[in-house]
């Protein structure tokens, strides 16, 4: 599924999804609303259909946050990620609660709300959101997972890292535990920046350099947008891919 709409009178989005060559269902899901300037990703786990749902409750769950707020302070905006996180992660576990059968069910998640010249993230997991700027390409978000962890204390290398028979355990998610710390960035936009929010069916499969190769190419959005997913399906396809892109103009 595909589209590309205007987020707000400044902002550009498009978000594409794929299955992938090795998965039997996707439990990925995106949002991008024109009306409420909010772009999400999200990466379900647990199987079957219990991560795809996962990541549906956290999309509906920031729709119903964020739909008719109106002009908000950047304070209101970060709380209301935080709200967004807090209250997918109890609806996820109310749900296992009444439904033993779907114990293990959760998502990650990524979240960008864009108002007045800023942007507010809220992360958890190991999804991710980079920032192209000046033909720069930052990785604004932080791995919640084991192997992020090893990485920050000097066990591994970056190319071990990619390596690692565990790279896919993660220690924060929706739906894993009561109490949800999600990661709450803010800052403001440039003319030209490009925010890309995005599985690790993508990361897991493709490194940051051709990642910047495609988002620095002169192509249109939507083309740029299949071009990630068609590089991640070429290096193997392991997971469900997706990628949202939103370009500031």
């Amino acid at each position: 599924m595909s589209y590309e709409v205007n987020l707000m009178p400044h902002i550009v989005t498009c978000g594409k999804t794929d299955i992938g060559l090795k998965r039997g269902n996707n439990e990925d899901a995106f949002l991008d609303d024109p009306e409420i300037g909010v772009c999400l990703v999200s990466d379900g786990m647990g199987g079957a259909a219990a991560g795809e749902l996962a990541s549906q409750i956290f999309v509906e769950t920031a729709l119903d946050i964020f739909l008719n707020s109106g002009e908000v302070t950047e304070e209101e905006n970060m709380e209301r990620v935080r709200n967004a996180f807090v209250k997918a992660n109890e609806k996820i576990l109310a749900h296992v609660k009444e439904n033993q059968h779907h114990r293990g069910m959760g998502c990650t998640g990524e979240l960008i709300v864009f108002s007045n010249g800023g942007f507010v993230i809220g992360h958890i997991g190991d999804s991710r959101t980079y920032r192209l700027r000046n033909g720069r390409l930052k990785q604004l978000t932080h791995d919640h997972s084991l192997v992020q962890t090893q990485l920050d204390r000097g066990l591994i290398t970056h190319a071990e890292a990619r390596r690692h028979p565990h790279r896919n355990i993660i220690h924060k998610a929706l739906g894993i535990d009561d109490h949800l710390y999600p990661d709450i960035l803010s800052g403001s936009t440039c003319n030209g920046d490009l925010f890309l929010l995005c599985s690790d069916g993508l990361t897991d499969m493709i490194e940051d350099e051709p990642i910047l190769g495609i988002l620095t190419s002169g192509i249109t959005l939507s083309r740029k947008a299949d071009n990630l997913i068609e590089a991640a399906l070429e290096a193997g396809g392991k997971d469900n891919v997706t990628v949202l892109l939103s370009e500031v103009i």
